[in-house]
């Protein structure tokens, strides 16, 4: 893998104070009022919305909301589960030890989280105790996440992790069935891939290792974006 290092604590933190002029009236605070699709002229717009959302429990209990971080032109969108206890503090998904491993292994491929990708998760608050979202939650939260899809408009999507997986796609099959697999969603090529922390957790880097697998497809994501980019030249 390369060894050139991002600094992953370059990015600006996000604001977490909505503008003095923001119609506060317009937040939808009940998870049964739908976020329609289309209603968010930008993403800046929408990261406004997420900094008052109370559509669900998850805001008692945040400190910061962490709606994204990246190129919001990027080709590849990165979905995560949801945000740990550094991205808490920090406003910004995947900055603890599994956004570092993610930033090397992206660097690996020269892809460049500054430039080529853009990181959110499935829900923007973090779950207490760093535990799965749930139906309810990840339902609150999927309006902002296609409002992100469509605003970005990626033509790639990977999906780190079966609640990533299944929070955009429905998909219940296990992440360990599935990863590394191209699956056409709305139009657009995904692919569910490992979460970094469940590669911290398995340190073997051998052959069929889901360090080695995740090697796999990370290639795979940067020939077919290469294919991509060359096709629409």
């Amino acid at each position: 893998m390369s060894e050139n290092q991002i600094d992953l604590f370059a990015s600006p933190e996000a604001s977490v104070d909505p503008p003095e002029d923001f119609d506060f009236g317009a937040i939808p605070t009940s998870a049964s009022i739908p976020i329609l699709p289309g209603i968010y002229d930008s993403l800046e717009t929408l990261a406004n919305h997420c900094h008052s959302c109370q559509r669900c429990g998850l805001a008692a209990g945040r400190t910061n909301v962490v709606v994204s971080r990246g190129n919001p032109q990027a080709p590849i969108m990165i979905i995560g589960e949801g945000p740990g206890q550094q991205e808490d503090e920090q406003g910004l998904p995947f900055v603890g030890k599994s956004g570092q491993l993610l930033e090397k292994i992206l660097a690996a491929v020269r892809l460049d989280t500054a430039k080529d990708v853009y990181i959110c998760n499935v829900v923007k608050c973090r779950p207490p105790g760093n535990r799965t979202p749930s139906t309810d939650e990840t339902a609150a939260c999927k309006g902002y996440l296609l409002e992100q899809i469509r605003l970005v408009d990626p033509k790639i999507i990977l999906m780190t992790g079966a609640t990533a997986m299944k929070g955009l796609t429905g998909e219940k099959r296990g992440i360990t069935k599935i990863r590394g697999q191209w699956m056409q969603w709305q139009g657009r090529w995904c692919m569910p891939i490992f979460h970094p922390a469940y590669l911290l957790r398995n340190a073997s880097r051998a052959k069929g290792s889901p360090k080695w697998l995740m090697w796999q497809d990370i290639q795979a994501v940067r020939t077919k974006l290469d294919e991509m980019l060359a096709a629409s030249e």
